[in-house]
């Protein structure tokens, strides 16, 4: 029996890298999976997003495991389209017992940016708000199945130690994945009595959508010549330059098993030593 097994688990940013992987690793477990992603492109980025493509190849992988998922496109942006999402989901399996806030953007590079303030709320309401939009559609829903559960916040490295930049994208990024770590902690406190626990993961680099892309290789091309930005200075500690997907999966795995029913609250970095180097 996985750890797992006969839960429901929620995931937003579904459709390809650490989102799938998750759903993935759940499946395997034993999880029947609720997911959205996006699946457009935002125009104040500058890499492309999942696609329906990649939402159906998940589908197919999660079904190929032999568990069910409904896979919807909804921009977390929107907090009407998650939380249809989450009651779609809710009503079907009639639980839900994990929730991870996965979906996440930075435009990368120090290109020019046509139109500032609106990339500044685009990440922000991607990785921020995104993540408050999902909690309080399906908190009310763990709660009301009286059997406690996980929540489970995407950071990263960036808020145990932010590269130099004046960019709005990585600002607000920075911005967003502190701000990430504030409700963690707030909401570990506010669903303790209900025996649900938050935690806040911090991966490095991770192979993904947002990492394997023109813009990122041009960054990469730049950082070998010399160039000072945002890569040249993201160097981790261990001998792997970036983590597949699975490796943060295992953590993901950990935290919503019975091996961590006492872990609420907790920043965890997942990052090689990124942050004591």
């Amino acid at each position: 029996m996985g750890i797992a097994e006969g839960k429901v688990a929620i995931i937003t940013g579904v459709a390809r890298g650490q989102g799938r992987s998750h759903a993935l690793r759940l499946a395997s477990e034993g999880a029947d999976i609720i997911g959205m992603d996006i699946c457009e492109d935002i125009p104040t980025m500058n890499y492309p997003n999942a696609n329906d493509a990649d939402l159906q190849e998940t589908v197919k992988l999660v079904e190929g495991l032999g568990r069910k998922i409904i896979a919807r496109k909804a921009d977390v942006r929107d907090a009407a389209a998650v939380k249809a999402v989450a009651d779609e989901g809710f009503d079907a399996f009639g639980r839900i017992d994990i929730a991870l806030s996965n979906a996440g953007i930075i435009r990368l590079g120090a290109g020019p940016v046509e139109d500032e303030p609106q990339t500044w709320l685009d990440v922000l309401n991607t990785n921020l708000s995104g993540a408050y939009y999902l909690i309080r559609a399906v908190a009310p829903r763990i709660i009301e199945g009286g059997r406690g559960g996980s929540i489970i916040l995407t950071g990263s490295t960036a808020a145990l130690r932010p590269s130099v930049s004046h960019e709005a994208s990585a600002t607000a990024y920075t911005a967003s994945k502190f701000g990430l770590v504030g409700l963690g902690k707030q909401w570990a406190a506010e669903y303790a009595p209900h025996s649900i626990r938050v935690n806040v993961i911090h991966p490095t680099g991770v192979i993904s959508g947002m990492t394997m892309n023109a813009a990122m290789a041009a960054m990469q091309e730049e950082a070998m010549k010399g160039g000072a930005n945002t890569i040249s200075a993201m160097q981790n500690a261990l001998p792997i330059d970036i983590l597949p997907p699975e490796e943060i999966s295992n953590t993901v795995a950990f935290l919503v098993s019975d091996q961590a029913q006492y872990i609420t609250g907790v920043s965890l970095p997942v990052d090689a030593g990124f942050a004591v180097r």
